[in-house]
């Protein structure tokens, strides 16, 4: 089967190809550094994580950039509210946003500019579209006459008119057309400014990712990236702008992530609802982030709430518990002889095949998912009840082993040892870990001594606590309820 991707230029599913076969280049727009990151931002930073480990998966020779916004308005606004320079802003919430990634375990993209080291670039592309007559200078400023773009609006699919009706613009009588968009402006006194040809100035919005992502991927993208909110008019501005200087298409696909809300409102500073990332890794697990964020279609709408991550945690819990339970079998790759064990492989294969069928029709993230929930039943339905040798077994979970390893690799969950996980150093204990270690050793030695009242005394105490006991082939182990 052949990757499928929904392009937004076209609102269609359309088989993947490339512009060099078994190459990919792929630039997402990433944040205006001027404020800590939200769960917004942790959606469209985890779908195209799970998309670029995806091509890697699929044997692409994938190359990931995801750009900085280090000068805007909004981040002048908060130096002059601070009183410091723009650049010690941007430089706190870049770092800031690293250690967000890192919390929830997303790739580094292979390239990560930041706007203002690609300024003398910026001022070209400008100065390339005056000479071609597409854009004027009115004071200091530089417009973009949409008007001279006759395929402006073939992204967002909205008609010129439509446009103007519904754009929320400022009245500026320096521009021609209300929708013309400033590729570069003057600075006022006191503000950050580069010499350019016409003035001291600063760069508009959209210039930066024509030119960040053209320089490090070439005049024509294969896939371009970002959430709902900028199809009009960031990324109607970035092929308006990049077309009108090469001649050529800008991106080949358009892939756009849903929108975010939480417990069923939108997420805003005014509901005081915005939950930050920083906060949220406090509570819960990145790999219970992770599950939640990405078991929804990356286009559809998602609803951020307690009730939908506790969910999340307990299927992890779960699939650890699997885990646990496949650990103490162990692993043959040898052909399974017996006929139950063959028909488990069997459905084993086909689940890992309907992984891979799924993340190809334009990465199910959701159906992919259920694949390995799937599995994860069939593997704990035949290790419970089936007659089949310690052998058999082991074939058996050889089989499941190969499904839990592409969802690892694609999604960033499983990566922990299932007793570290089940024994909650992934959240707080009810018990100090030594305590319930020098339980679990006393109830060994009572065990031992047969005093089954002792040993039951102390499984119902760990129970009580919220810790339950099982007692393994290989010894006991525990895990949180």
């Amino acid at each position: 089967m052949f990757l499928k991707v929904y392009n937004t230029l076209g609102r269609k599913k359309m088989k993947f190809s490339p512009l060099r076969e078994g190459k990919v280049g792929m630039y997402v727009c990433g944040v205006t550094v001027y404020d800590y990151c939200h769960i917004g931002h942790a959606r469209s930073a985890l779908v195209f994580d799970m998309i670029y480990r995806y091509l890697k998966a699929r044997g692409y020779d994938a190359t990931y950039v995801r750009n900085f916004t280090d000068i805007d308005d909004k981040i002048i606004n908060r130096a002059n509210r601070e009183g410091m320079d723009f650049r010690e802003i941007s430089e706190k919430f870049i770092q800031a946003f690293y250690e967000d990634m890192d919390a929830l375990k997303a790739q580094p993209p292979d390239v990560e500019p930041r706007a203002t080291e690609h300024i003398k670039e910026m001022m070209e592309l400008v100065q390339g579209l005056v000479d071609k007559g597409h854009a004027y200078v009115v004071d200091g400023d530089v417009y973009f006459d949409v008007l001279s773009f006759p395929e402006y609006g073939k992204l967002s699919g909205r008609s010129l008119e439509d446009m103007r009706a519904g754009a929320r613009i400022e009245v500026d009588d320096k521009k021609g057309n209300p929708l013309d968009f400033a590729l570069w402006k003057a600075s006022k006194p006191g503000e950050p400014a580069w010499d350019s040809p016409w003035g001291p100035g600063r760069p508009g919005w959209h210039i930066e990712c024509s030119v960040m992502s053209m320089k490090y991927l070439g005049e024509t993208l294969d896939i371009h990236g970002g959430g709902l909110d900028l199809i009009f008019p960031h990324h109607e501005n970035e092929i308006a702008q990049s077309e009108a200087y090469t001649g050529k298409p800008f991106c080949l696909y358009w892939i756009h992530n849903g929108f975010v809300s939480v417990e069923g409102e939108k997420m805003s500073k005014s509901l005081g609802n915005v939950l930050l990332i920083q906060d949220m890794v406090k509570e819960y697990h990145p790999e219970v982030l992770r599950l939640f964020l990405l078991s929804t279609h990356y286009r559809s709408p998602i609803d951020f709430s307690r009730k939908g991550l506790e969910e999340a945690r307990e299927a992890m819990n779960r699939l650890y518990r699997t885990l646990g339970a496949v650990e103490e079998v162990g692993v043959s790759e040898g052909k399974p002889t017996g006929g139950e064990s063959m028909e488990v492989v069997a459905k084993l294969k086909e689940k890992g095949e309907a992984f891979y069928n799924a993340m190809d029709d334009d990465f199910n993230s959701a159906l992919a998912l259920a694949k390995l929930f799937e599995g994860a039943r069939g593997i704990n339905r035949f290790l419970k009840e089936s007659c089949e040798s310690q052998e058999e077994k082991a074939r058996v979970v050889g089989a499941f082993m190969d499904l839990v390893e592409p969802v690892k690799r694609v999604f960033g969950i499983l990566e922990m040892a299932p007793q570290e996980w089940l024994t909650g150093r992934n959240e707080e204990l009810p018990l100090p870990l030594e305590e319930i270690e020098g339980l679990i050793q006393e109830r060994q030695e009572a065990r031992k001594q047969k005093d089954w009242a002792r040993a039951d005394t102390i499984r119902n105490e760990l129970k009580a606590k919220g810790i339950l006991l099982e007692d393994a082939p290989k010894g006991t182990i525990w895990r949180l309820t």
